[in-house]
């Protein structure tokens, strides 16, 4: 495979079918050093920032009519990791996460589950007994989340406990100081090493926080490096800053994901979490993943939101197309 970047919209340079959990075959070059992991990240073609924001922005304008809503809603709520991930989480709380993230909606059976609840290390227990039977998954962010300022040894075993206890998927969070420092084979290194500590039972999520890698350059460099170590979904936003997923770089971190499997066959999910609050918020982000990813990215396994307050709204838009009225302030829970 070549070292050198792939052309944002060129065709499939010989696919190379690589594993799901871990690094893609074609790119031990590349990760051979830290020169040519430099070489390779910043060989990457340059992001047109206007050009990038004008794109998302039209996208964002896209009509959806009713039929097409109604598909757009559900496929929303199913693709949610419903989220608590406060200092104040009791297993009250987190049973009734899991409770709502079952059945949504205890009025409407057609309304679909979520994907998964998202907790801390210590309430995986609470939380796997709560989706027991549901396929429900229950994911844990882990790495000293949400600053990742940790030594290795103490994120890893942040990463076993979660595993340990029954995790299906794993969120950690990069180390931005080593990223925004040019040290792009320490991150790699680590992100390889969490890959491994999952190890077959759990899927990885790894978080850039992209509101502090300051550019669309890192956040397409950060994309490639998450990727080539082998993560299964890339993740915009742990939601603690000020700025969290944006369409613009949703975007291009879909880009980054459809350009890598036209490299190398391998196929990595992306999870746009923090400030995605309402319905409509939420179906500008799937038609950004329909015109730019394509439709095998429209599927809870490929694509997620992280969040809280967004189900909420999505089961009261869901209400009123159904009935063509609001429901009072009770009908969804307050989480």
């Amino acid at each position: 495979m070549p070292t050198t970047a792939p052309a944002e919209n060129g065709p499939a340079q010989g696919p190379v079918t690589g594993p799901v959990n871990g690094p893609a075959h074609g790119f031990a070059d590349v990760t051979a050093s830290d020169s040519t992991l430099r070489r390779f990240l910043h060989g990457l073609p340059g992001v047109d920032a206007v050009g990038l924001e004008a794109r998302a922005a039209s996208l964002g304008t896209r009509s959806i009519k009713t039929t097409a809503k109604a598909y757009a809603l559900d496929l929303a709520v199913s693709m949610v990791d419903l989220t608590t991930l406060e200092g104040a989480d009791t297993p009250g709380k987190v049973r009734a996460l899991g409770a709502k993230a079952v059945r949504p909606d205890p009025t409407d059976r057609t309304a679909p589950a979520t994907a998964a609840v998202c907790v801390y290390p210590d309430m995986v227990p609470t939380a796997k007994e709560a989706v027991a039977g549901s396929g429900v998954k229950v994911a844990s962010v882990a790495t000293a989340f949400p600053a990742g300022r940790a030594s290795l040894a103490v994120k890893l075993a942040d990463v076993r406990e979660a595993v340990a206890a029954g995790a299906d998927e794993v969120d950690m969070v990069i180390d931005r100081g080593a990223f925004l420092a040019g040290h792009y084979m320490k991150v790699h290194d680590e992100i390889t090493a969490v890959r491994e500590a999952c190890g077959t039972a759990a899927r990885l999520k790894v978080i850039f926080e992209t509101g502090e890698l300051s550019t669309y350059d890192n956040i397409r460099r950060a994309s490639w490096l998450g990727m080539l170590a082998g993560a299964d979904f890339i993740k915009t936003s742990t939601g603690k800053v000020a700025v969290n997923a944006t369409p613009a770089n949703t975007l291009l971190m879909l880009e980054a994901v459809r350009d890598f499997r036209a490299q190398t066959g391998v196929q990595v999910g992306v999870k746009p979490a923090g400030g995605i609050r309402t319905a409509k918020d939420a179906i500008k982000f799937l038609v950004l993943v329909n015109e730019t990813a394509g439709e095998d990215w429209l599927d809870n396994h490929w694509f997620r939101f992280g969040a809280s307050s967004l189900l909420n709204d999505l089961l009261m838009q869901r209400q009123k197309l159904a009935t063509g009225r609001y429901s009072g302030p009770d009908y969804v829970t307050v989480d």
